[in-house]
């Protein structure tokens, strides 16, 4: 089992100042690869391979040990393997017919990242007061956030180092072998997603929307005005950009934690978990819907929801969506009503309440009657259909 723990790096001046210049070497490398590979196929006909150019970039770094010798050996090879794959991706949509996309050169405002394997040129350990450390070469011990550990007997396999707007982080790709099980809970619940409530829980309980984009809207028209009316690439452009890029990124992070923490109670609690499967392209092509399910990021609720239980051996498990709002979960009868009408009443047997609260418990049947309840409640991991 791999899993990637991202962690905040607090770096000092000359640590940012040597960060920013060996990032712009990695640049100024990929971009000499690229253009390499460009000037060979142009030249002979033919292409030229990641061994070839890992043989020319290595005498080129030893040649010039202030500017590419600053850039990691194991480094610079996963920057070429990079180039590789952009293209190799480029030919396999050449020969599919797609609209292939020539690999682009980085800008300055395009190349964030940089790749290392742990314990070359890179490494995660603790000080002689237990504080965690990034040590980097020619950077040197950078604080690191360690606001959660690695998951016991685990091995740290890649590590990506990124610059996002003007703060640091270290991503690193872990691997380990057993899941991090969960004391069984014996409990199910079915999930209805939407707009209105984000979240309606079989058990009654309602998660509102915090529509995190809506509230900061104003604020980005004023900026998205300001920035249209400034010269671009001007000093002024910039600092707009800037703002605005701060503000997308703090809508996002409160976005991201929300559905973290979520997720991690929802898989907590229950050990069968039953969702729609829903196709959400009809909300994101519909021009009504379209703002509120982008803000809404219903695919990263799921997506975390599904590596956070299969991590604690919970089952998640995926049901046809249709007619779950209109059948009546008390009786089974149709009582057919439009998008608008938010309770649903039945004639027949008296149900009344909410009407994403009743399609959540059509969900949950529904879930109960495609697996095992026996095992599933008993906190034993099953193999669910994917998404």
């Amino acid at each position: 089992m791999i899993r990637t723990y991202k962690y905040r790096l607090y770096t000092n001046k000359s640590q940012r100042d040597a960060l920013d210049f060996i990032l712009w070497q990695q640049r100024i490398l990929y971009n000499a690869a690229l253009e390499q590979r460009k000037r060979v196929y142009e030249e002979t006909g033919k292409g030229i391979s990641y061994v070839e150019q890992w043989a020319h970039f290595r005498d080129e770094r030893r040649a010039n040990p202030d500017t590419f010798g600053l850039v990691n050996a194991t480094s610079l090879q996963q920057l070429l393997r990079r180039v590789d794959k952009a293209y190799r991706a480029f030919f396999r949509r050449l020969k599919a017919g797609e609209t292939p996309g020539y690999p682009r050169f980085k800008g300055r405002n395009r190349f964030h990242s940089m790749e290392f394997k742990h314990g070359d040129g890179v490494k995660l350990y603790q000080n002689e007061r237990g504080q965690t450390r990034l040590r980097i070469q020619n950077v040197g011990e950078v604080k690191v956030k360690f606001h959660r550990q690695l998951p016991a007997g685990s091995k740290i396999k890649h590590v990506v180092v990124k610059r996002s707007l003007d703060n640091w982080y270290v991503a690193l790709m872990v691997e380990f072998d057993a899941p991090l099980l969960l004391p069984p809970t014996e409990e199910a619940v079915g999930i209805d997603m939407g707009l209105k409530s984000l979240l309606a829980l079989s058990d009654g309980t309602l998660i509102d929307n915090p529509r995190w984009l809506r509230v900061s809207q104003k604020r980005l028209r004023v900026l998205n005005r300001k920035l249209a009316r400034q010269k671009k690439g001007g000093t002024n452009w910039r600092k707009t950009a800037y703002q605005l890029a701060r503000l997308h990124s703090r809508i996002t992070n409160q976005r991201r934690d929300f559905w973290h923490k979520t997720t991690r109670q929802l898989v907590n609690q229950y050990d069968l978990i039953c969702i729609e499967n829903l196709t959400l392209g009809f909300m994101t092509a519909n021009r009504q819907l379209a703002l509120s399910a982008h803000d809404a990021a219903l695919g990263e609720f799921r997506s975390l929801l599904a590596y956070k239980a299969e991590e604690a051996g919970k089952l998640v498990v995926p049901v046809p969506p249709q007619f779950t709002s209109q059948i009546c979960s008390g009786c089974g009868t149709i009582v057919a009503k439009s998008l608008s009408v938010r309770t649903h009443r039945c004639s027949e047997c008296g149900l009344e309440l909410d009407r994403d609260v009743n399609a959540a418990r059509n969900i949950l049947a529904l879930g109960l009657s495609v697996c095992d309840p026996t095992s599933a409640l008993a906190g034993v991991s099953q193999e669910a259909p994917h998404f």
